[in-house]
């Protein structure tokens, strides 16, 4: 502890000599301010502010606040080790709050000394303009399959309004819009967006910008969000044997799942003290007893276990090994 703190101070006095306690928790956000724009009523509107541990010790985000209700903030990540990535986001209440509106969101930092650092948002809420509903939800879809939805985006209040293009921050979603009517200062749209099947494994996050003829509000965002799964799954994502003695034999169980029923044809590992006994039945899920038997010698475990399945392509897993042969106690 007395370390971390040491190491801590150590980086803050590289920032410079003039900087505050505020300075040291402002350096970490790559910025500080957003302007939403110009937004749809009933729209999920989320900004990311990112920020960056550059120091040794650990950060802590105790809280966060906003001064407004038009903002609502949540912590992706309290505890951020050196060099790791959180953000703190700021979503929008397009629901509740109309017209122009900011809020200054507050994030309070309580380790490893204690700041306060202030994030600026603003934007205006268009009540001529709705989505339905508020984003483009594409579920969970398996890798390598595409997927297809649509949404409604209504104008009201000019019979001449016309959506005139529509672009993806993402080569996996492509977007087209369709009129489904024009009538009495009334305009509706049909958003078709499809996922393409080359998207990778993870969640997806994209902003559609779609562009307009109303010359003061070119551009409004919807978001597209879903959730790629992998064919093959292994929990957890490693295996843990803590410490164990000389001599000892330990067995754990690691869970193997797939999107449909498969064999496991092979299981093998680096580490020859790793032995398995997987079923030869084909099922969805998996449930592998691995035994571990220590050898004589303290030292690290480590190793690498590889499951082979026969899906597509003889589809595997793998996940990393983790553990501590100790010495045993005294009189022991």
């Amino acid at each position: 502890m007395f370390r971390s703190g040491v190491t801590f101070a150590i980086s803050l006095c590289c920032l410079g000599s003039t900087a505050s306690a505020q300075q040291w928790a402002e350096k970490m956000f790559s910025e500080r301010n957003h302007d939403f724009g110009q937004v749809p009523r009933s729209a999920k509107v989320e900004f990311p502010f990112v920020l960056t541990n550059l120091y040794a010790a650990d950060v802590h985000i105790a809280g966060v606040r906003a001064s407004c209700g038009c903002t609502q903030p949540r912590i992706e990540k309290d505890t951020l080790k050196a060099n790791e990535k959180g953000a703190i986001i700021a979503a929008f209440n397009t629901r509740t709050f109309s017209g122009q509106h900011g809020a200054r969101v507050t994030v309070t930092i309580d380790k490893p000394q204690w700041a306060e650092v202030v994030l600026d948002v603003k934007g205006f809420i268009r009540t001529d303009l709705t989505v339905d509903p508020g984003q483009v939800s594409l579920g969970s879809v398996p890798v390598g399959q595409g997927v297809e939805k649509k949404i409604r985006v209504s104008h009201v209040g000019s019979n001449d309004w016309k959506i005139t293009g529509v672009t993806s921050d993402s080569p996996f979603v492509t977007a087209s819009t369709k009129e489904i009517s024009r009538n009495g200062g009334q305009v509706a749209y049909e958003l078709d967006v499809q996922l393409q099947d080359g998207a990778p494994v993870g969640y997806l996050k994209d902003q559609l910008q779609l562009t307009t003829n109303d010359n003061n509000a070119k551009q409004f965002p919807v978001m597209v969000e879903g959730l790629i799964l992998s064919d093959l799954t292994v929990s957890p994502a490693a295996l843990l044997l803590g410490n164990v003695q000389p001599g000892q034999k330990i067995t754990k169980q690691i869970v193997v799942k797939g999107l449909k029923p498969f064999k496991i044809i092979d299981i093998h590992s680096d580490n020859p003290a790793l032995t398995f006994q997987p079923s030869t039945d084909t099922k969805q899920v998996h449930l592998v007893p691995v035994t571990f038997e220590a050898g004589r010698e303290a030292g690290k475990i480590a190793g690498k276990i590889e499951i082979i399945t026969d899906l597509g392509d003889h589809k595997t897993a793998e996940l990393n090994v983790i553990g501590q042969i100790t010495e045993p106690l005294a009189g022991k």
